[in-house]
């Protein structure tokens, strides 16, 4: 083979590595653009559970869409996502919280529904009788509530406090905790005698025991409303996940944790 040859031989060799890398950068970029979209849902903590497998289910109809949860106290997320912080909808156990993303244009009411609704209990750690209702709860040593200012749970807490005129007693005994889920951690280890939890959380632990309900009208209705967030760059997925969590089979399984229509 003369040297003529064998150059274009060479420069036949280096075309085709180059279509081949080309190409499989260009498959690469196909299946980047056809893969799984991933969604970021604030949450409040007391839906973990229900969530987590909601999204399990949603997962097997639409692989193509992954869910990531942002799980924590609704006044916390709130305030993240009035920040900017990223997420494509907003699941929160407190409408007050809720309302304040809808008055600053972070969701849009067409796009946002009131879901679920729960209840507030007392609960002490299983075998525990110093605290035997509401009755007797300022016998407890500690009693642990979530922080108020971020934790819709500790607001309607410190309501029942005030509704039934013990609010002055009950305030040197309160533990405060970062989430309802924290309460709930605080009782079963027995670090205090009692806390005010959702009924919904009780079902999730074997260590603890319902004591009393908060009567209804002691606090602000639990309504747990989700919406879609205005400035997600997912909404198609995000509109598709929000139709589910509306639908009967989704429903099903919040009930089955406990949760009830709103």
């Amino acid at each position: 083979m003369n040297y003529l040859n064998k150059t274009r031989l060479a420069v036949l060799l280096c075309s085709l590595v180059v279509m081949l890398v080309l190409s499989a950068c260009s498959d690469d970029e196909t299946e980047e653009a056809g893969g799984t979209v991933t969604l970021t849902v604030s949450a409040a903590a007391s839906l973990t559970d229900a969530l987590q497998e909601t999204a399990d289910v949603f997962h097997d109809e639409h692989p193509e869409i992954k869910v990531d949860f942002n799980f924590g106290g609704s006044g916390a997320l709130q305030q993240q996502i009035s920040q900017g912080a990223p997420a494509d909808m907003f699941f929160s156990a407190s409408k007050s919280d809720f309302d304040e993303l809808i008055e600053n244009g972070s969701i849009s009411e067409e796009n946002s529904v009131n879901l679920l609704k729960n209840e507030l209990v007392l609960v002490t750690p299983a075998n525990n009788q110093t605290v035997t209702s509401f009755d007797n709860i300022t016998e407890a040593s500690q009693i642990a509530v979530g922080t108020p200012e971020s934790v819709p749970a500790g607001k309607y807490a410190v309501e029942t406090f005030e509704e039934m005129n013990i609010t002055k007693e009950i305030e040197p005994l309160l533990v405060y905790a970062e989430d309802v889920r924290a309460v709930l951690t605080y009782v079963e280890r027995g670090e205090v005698d009692a806390g005010l939890v959702y009924r919904t959380d009780t079902l999730t632990s074997d260590s603890v025991e319902i004591a009393d309900t908060a009567p209804e009208a002691a606090h602000e209705p639990i309504v747990y409303p989700v919406g879609m967030i205005n400035s997600s760059e997912n909404a198609e997925a995000a509109k598709k996940f929000y139709e589910f969590l509306q639908s009967e089979k989704a429903l099903a399984i919040f009930e089955d944790f406990g949760f009830t229509r709103e």
